[in-house]
């Protein structure tokens, strides 16, 4: 049966595109990576087709291991921190939401909460916190760890992290701002409340000292996919960015998960489950796969090894292309996604070759990936919408802005002729555009005893 809710699209952004061969493609800003220009230019690409927003991944890890495969590829040594990225585009944009990256285990709570709602002022409420507690050892390093902690204290933390920073946000209640010349008083001091969060992990007194936010609080994205990144997506994500390569399993995530909201009286719709697909599109089906073999034909080898061995936090430098997977080099368990390990640990059993296994995930990094033309592509989202396995997709551009355009001329226009896509912007807000509800602040809950 087919859904009256609109899909929801977000572009997700790395400098080039997503694959680690983008800055190679002949259509791409070989500059871009420190030109606010490129990446103004793809949100304002994204806003003009409608899309719900911009995200901004990130890890503050500076890349170590294979000196000759890093020195060619720029995905993580030369990149705009995001925070600061969003900011400067949310004044450039009039719609268009901006998510970003931003790790619990290498902040603290008062800076974030106070770093995103000043951001939702300046966007006038179109701000986006993706949680993550970071999945790499070599994060730690810059930040006085050596690695990571283990992935059930990052969860414990985490948890706890974004509780308090609930908190914060609710320090001002929505109507405190009395801005009242002619009695002298800027905010009622009874609608200003101080937090005195004493928990495991941190000591925050409060109050956050920035109004309340334009949309009642920034919204939260989230991608975990272990039972604690579920659990604690239920209770606070607004966005999950799912990382199932199959509408089965997808589809099981996303019963999972919403069924998990009404225990924390939450509603199923105030969660969006959005998928990350690689999208390869072309008028033909020839020309779509002409795309992506420039790419992969395009990478390195070496880039390819060093993408997995990063993944997989082993060393593949030098592992024959034409051999299998070596399987004693394959983790019992990762210290980053589950989900996304799940489905390489698949293809990797299938008995694929190491060379083979680089072209599959430098094409979908695991994820799922669909190459063809306007309708296989609307065909594929509108399956999944309908199956109840997304609300929405969350775009992996191979290439920007060419893969983008691509999609905006091709696949919009094809889910705008279905109804399965929007016309115009429904409000101004992020939360607004994804048809969330406004969250009540806990003071004024309590003394209306909701």
């Amino acid at each position: 049966m087919a859904r009256d809710e609109k899909l929801k699209l977000g572009t997700f952004v790395y400098t080039f595109g997503f694959n680690p061969a983008a800055w190679l493609h002949p259509d791409s800003d070989v500059n871009g990576a420190n030109d606010i220009g490129h990446l103004l230019n793809v949100a304002k690409i994204s806003e003009a087709a409608k899309f719900d927003f911009m995200f901004v991944a990130d890890s503050p890890a500076s890349a170590i291991g294979d000196a000759d495969a890093l020195s060619r590829s720029p995905t993580k040594m030369n990149r705009f921190e995001p925070l600061t990225l969003i900011t400067a585009l949310s004044v450039l944009t009039e719609r268009l939401g901006f998510v970003a990256t931003a790790s619990t285990s290498y902040y603290e709570p008062y800076n974030i909460a106070r770093l995103f709602a000043s951001i939702d002022h300046m966007s006038g409420g179109r701000a986006c916190w993706n949680v993550v507690t970071s999945d790499h050892d070599e994060t730690g390093y810059n930040f006085n760890m050596e690695g990571l902690p283990p992935h059930a204290l990052r969860y414990e933390r985490g948890a706890e992290f974004v509780d308090v920073v609930f908190g914060l946000w609710d320090s001002f209640e929505p109507d405190a701002l009395l801005l009242d010349r002619e009695s002298g008083l800027y905010y009622d001091k009874t609608k200003l409340h101080t937090l005195n969060h004493k928990g495991k992990h941190f000591q925050v007194r409060g109050p956050l000292n920035i109004a309340a936010s334009p949309q009642g609080r920034p919204i939260i994205a989230q991608a975990g996919g272990s039972e604690a990144g579920m659990e604690l997506a239920a209770r606070t994500a607004e966005i999950v960015f799912s990382l199932a390569s199959n509408l089965e399993r997808n589809k099981a995530f996303y019963t999972n998960v919403k069924d998990r909201m009404p225990k924390y009286g939450r509603s199923p719709d105030d969660l969006k489950m959005m998928p990350g697909v690689v999208v390869n599109v072309g008028a033909t089906r020839a020309e779509a796969q002409a795309r992506v073999d420039f790419l992969i034909d395009n990478l390195h080898p070496d880039v390819g090894r060093w993408m997995l061995g990063e993944f997989l936090e082993t060393d593949l430098s030098g592992a024959p292309l034409d051999q299998p997977f070596p399987m004693e080099r394959l983790p019992a368990e990762p210290k980053g996604s589950k989900a996304l390990f799940e489905e390489l640990k698949d293809y990797i059993e299938q008995g694929h070759t190491l060379g083979h296994l680089i072209r599959h995930y430098a094409e979908k990094s695991t994820g799922n990936g669909i190459t063809g033309t306007p309708v296989e592509i609307a065909d594929f989202m509108e399956e999944w919408s309908e199956a109840r396995a997304a609300d929405g997709f969350i775009l992996m551009f191979p290439t920007l802005p060419a893969s983008l355009n691509d999609f905006v001329e091709l696949v919009v226009p094809e889910l705008r002729r279905r109804g399965l896509f929007r016309e115009e912007y429904e409000g101004t807000t992020l939360r607004e555009n994804l048809g969330l509800s406004m969250p009540v602040n806990r003071y004024v809950a309590a003394r209306e005893g909701k």
